[in-house]
C-alpha cells in the first residue's frame, strides 16, 4: 500500500486504512461546479474522467465532511490535512468551503489564500477572482495541543500564496486531468512542516500524482487514489519521471 496509487472509490479505501495512519494529507476535490456549465459559450464547465462535478450541493458537502471525518480517524495525532477549495457563487450565492469544514471534527489551524494571479473572468457581475482557499486542519494530540511550533524561516511565509496555477503538467499528445493545482502547493506544505522527517503522505485525489511527486522528492512516502484508471496511469507515468522537476529549498521557494 505504501508508495502506490490506489484505484477505486476513496471513502471506501480509507475506511480499510488503520487508525492514526497518516502523516499529512494534501488534496483537492472536484469543486461541484457543473459540467458542461456554459456549453457553446467561453467557459466551460469541468468534466472528470470517471466521476461527476454536478451533484446535488447537499450531497456533495455531507460527502466531503464524510471523506473529511475519515481522513482525521486515520491521520496520526499531531497530523496535518491541506484542503485546497475554493469559493464558488452558483445561481448568485456564494457558497465558501468553511460552511462544511466546520461541521467536521477537525481543528481549523489557518485560512491560507492562494493568490492564482490569473483570472477566467469575462463577465462583469464580481471583480476578477484570482484567488482560491488552502485550508489547514490539525488533528491535536489533546485538548491544550496547538501544534508544533514553524521554523524560522517558514514563519516568515505569509498567509496569502502566490504562484501560478499549474496547466502543462501532462503532454500534449495524452489525456489531461482537468483541474491539477501545481507542485509549488505540495512542495510549500512539506518545506514547511517536514525537513528531513520520513512521513507519510496522502491524497484521496490523486488525479495527475501531484502530491505524490512532492512526496517522492523530499524522501517521504505517499499513498494516492483515484476513481479514475486514466488519472492513475498519467500519475504513475509523471512519477516515473519525478526527476525531471524543478527542486529548489523553502526560501527560494517564497522569494
Amino acid at each position: 500500500m505504501i508508495n502506490k496509487l490506489l484505484l477505486g472509490n476513496n471513502l471506501d479505501i480509507l475506511k480499510t486504512f488503520n487508525n492514526d495512519f497518516i502523516d499529512c494529507t494534501i488534496t483537492s476535490p472536484p469543486y461541484n461546479k457543473g459540467e458542461n456549465k456554459n456549453s457553446g459559450g467561453i467557459l466551460k464547465g469541468i468534466k472528470y474522467d470517471s466521476s461527476s462535478d454536478n451533484i446535488p450541493e447537499e450531497e456533495y458537502q455531507n460527502q466531503q465532511v464524510q471523506l473529511i471525518n475519515e481522513l482525521y480517524r486515520i491521520t496520526k495525532p499531531g497530523g496535518h490535512l491541506f484542503y485546497n477549495h475554493k469559493i464558488r457563487y452558483i445561481d448568485g450565492k456564494s457558497i465558501f468551503p468553511i460552511l462544511w469544514l466546520n461541521k467536521t471534527v477537525w481543528s481549523i489551524r489557518q485560512e491560507i489564500i492562494w493568490d492564482k494571479k490569473s483570472a477566467i473572468n469575462v463577465r462583469g457581475w464580481r471583480f476578477h477572482v484570482v484567488d482560491e482557499r488552502i485550508y489547514w486542519l490539525y488533528k491535536p494530540i489533546d485538548n491544550n495541543d496547538r501544534g508544533k511550533e514553524l521554523t524560522q524561516i517558514s514563519a516568515k511565509n505569509s498567509s496569502i500564496w502566490r504562484f501560478d496555477p499549474e496547466t502543462k503538467n501532462q503532454s500534449e499528445t495524452e489525456q489531461k486531468h482537468p483541474a491539477p493545482f501545481p507542485i509549488e502547493l505540495p512542495k510549500r506544505i512539506l518545506l514547511s512542516l517536514y525537513n528531513n522527517d520520513n512521513k507519510l503522505i496522502l491524497d484521496p485525489y490523486i488525479g495527475s500524482g501531484t502530491t505524490a511527486i512532492a512526496a517522492k522528492m523530499y524522501n517521504h512516502n505517499y499513498i494516492g487514489i483515484d476513481i479514475s484508471e486514466t488519472y492513475i496511469r498519467i500519475a504513475q507515468k509523471r512519477l516515473d519521471n519525478t526527476k525531471a522537476e524543478n527542486i529548489c529549498t523553502f526560501s527560494q521557494m517564497i522569494e
